[in-house]
């Protein structure tokens, strides 16, 4: 990429209602789902009508966008090119990435603060494997919005290391032992710094269980 051109970014759209919003590690997994399986769906494969997108993106710098939508707004979303999905109450919006500079009014007017939520009191229990763990880094301060951005960065190295596992299924914790997650993690994700966090900042981890 040279200085002239815009940079890139898949956006991610999460329902956070105010009457009832989901749980934190709920909208992580729900986003870090919904990148992985824009990334695996045949669209996205050579020959589909998102590869050149996918690809152009992935050649960049993997950039995401969290933001947050409710009611009228959200189900404006509905006809963009992309992945939803619906998790433990949870749902999240991948779109297939482009140019910052050219996000459809329907996804930029949608704020990107405005997406923290109460932290879950305990996590639920591991889905059947194989699935990915996304481990977040305890002792850095994050939003749910920029949590759920580095969750689908690990979910997406992961896949890329790894190749496809059956359902794309994502289980998200906050780390108790975070030395521990990190020396038995298949990939770690350090931060590009555009927000929230110092530059190089490693974020999260995750490994294929299974």
């Amino acid at each position: 990429m040279t200085e002239e051109e815009p940079a890139w970014a898949m956006q991610l759209a999460l329902r956070i209602e105010k009457a009832a919003p989901p749980s934190h590690l709920a909208i992580c997994e729900a986003a870090a789902m919904a990148v992985v399986r824009l990334l695996a769906d045949p669209r996205s494969a050579p020959g589909g009508e998102w590869y050149e997108a996918v690809a152009g993106w992935e050649a960049r710098r993997i950039r995401k966008v969290a933001r947050r939508a409710r009611g009228a707004r959200w189900d404006a979303l509905a006809g963009l090119p992309g992945v939803l999905v619906d998790h433990d109450g949870a749902l999240a919006r991948a779109f297939v990435p482009g140019p910052v500079t050219e996000v459809q009014p329907e996804i930029s007017k949608r704020q990107v603060g405005g997406t923290d939520l109460p932290r879950d009191d305990e996590p639920k229990p591991p889905p059947e494997p194989p699935y990915a763990l996304v481990t977040l880094n305890p002792h850095v301060a994050m939003t749910t919005g920029k949590a759920a951005a580095q969750c689908g960065h690990a979910a997406q190295l992961l896949l890329r290391a790894r190749g496809e596992w059956p359902g794309l299924r994502v289980r998200v914790l906050e780390a108790d032992d975070w030395a521990g997650s990190v020396a038995e993690a298949d990939v770690a994700v350090r931060d590009g710094g555009f927000t929230e966090v110092a530059p190089g900042t490693m974020t999260a981890v995750a490994r294929l269980i299974g």
